[in-house]
């Protein structure tokens, strides 16, 4: 008999056509009361929901996927320090609270169930199975960009920074992104966790010529913000000197741009704490 913690998921589908109801799934919820877990893995990119259904609103979908992950983790973080705990509480109602059920385009699905040594690795096998199994080769990664974040998250969350930060959407004459982690004193500062621990060398440079594409539109803001990337390597030695010319090219960056690898995330939570507790962090409406 398996030994472990009995857990409830759901697969977050995109629903492309309501009356066909065609669908792709891109995400995963993982839930179990009993250790008071809830996580939540999305796939962000949009490449492979374009191959199958064909132009989509990508802003819009990297937008709802990041919001409802962020949620469901954010959600997840105060349910582990919550006490009491409503011990009968259901996977459903966490992500009610996130997307209600509904007709729109991002759906859950009906709810499983199983029982797991490994909360964590867990996930990461339910969102293989059901979601990365189906990206094709140049789409997949060793580690994608949340995977990255995890790296710089532990550091921050034990120095009590998380709560500080918040989504900010940087908008530009001709463009806008949102990102994720951001906090303001004086004026923004915007973080991105970037994983360049993908399989070739030419994704490795097209992604950081992405960035610098990005950076340089949105350097036509008329809002002042430092952007700091975190750095994900590639755990290839083989992708080594793709990684070095990727840093070349985020370098040419314009604007305030600070890149921190991973080696220095401990020093770099230290940093940022140090700050908020020397200038504080405005409480302030992000969008």
């Amino acid at each position: 008999m398996m030994k472990g913690t009995p857990y409830s998921f759901s697969v977050l589908r995109y629903v492309h056509d309501p009356v066909t109801q065609e669908f792709a799934n891109i995400g995963v919820a993982l839930y179990s009361k009993e250790l008071k877990y809830l996580d939540a893995k999305c796939e962000i990119n949009y490449g492979r929901i374009t191959k199958i259904f064909g132009k989509i609103d990508g802003n819009r979908f990297r937008q709802a996927t990041r919001y409802i992950q962020d949620r469901l983790q954010r959600i997840g973080q105060d349910l582990s320090e919550s006490l009491p705990f409503d011990s009968s509480a259901k996977l459903e109602k966490f992500l009610a609270l996130v997307l209600p059920p509904d007709d729109s385009a991002f759906q859950f699905s009906p709810v499983g169930a199983g029982i797991s040594p490994d909360l964590d690795a867990t996930l990461k096998e339910i969102f293989n199975r059901f979601v990365e199994m189906y990206s094709s080769p140049s789409d997949s990664s060793h580690r994608d960009d949340d995977e990255v974040w995890k790296v710089y998250r532990g550091p921050l969350e034990r120095r009590e920074v998380i709560p500080y930060l918040y989504p900010k959407k940087i908008i530009s004459p001709n463009y806008d992104y949102e990102f994720q982690h951001s906090w303001k004193n004086a004026k923004w500062h915007v973080c991105e966790p970037v994983s360049f621990d993908l399989l070739e060398a030419t994704s490795i440079l097209d992604k950081a010529n992405r960035w610098l594409g990005r950076a340089t539109s949105l350097a036509d803001s008329s809002e002042k913000f430092k952007m700091y990337i975190l750095l994900g390597e590639p755990q290839s030695s083989g992708l080594k000197s793709a990684f070095v010319k990727a840093q070349n090219i985020l370098h040419k960056m314009p604007g305030d741009i600070e890149l921190i690898r991973e080696s220095e995330a401990e020093g770099f939570a230290e940093e940022l704490a140090d700050q908020i507790k020397a200038h504080g962090a405005e409480e302030v409406d992000p969008r």
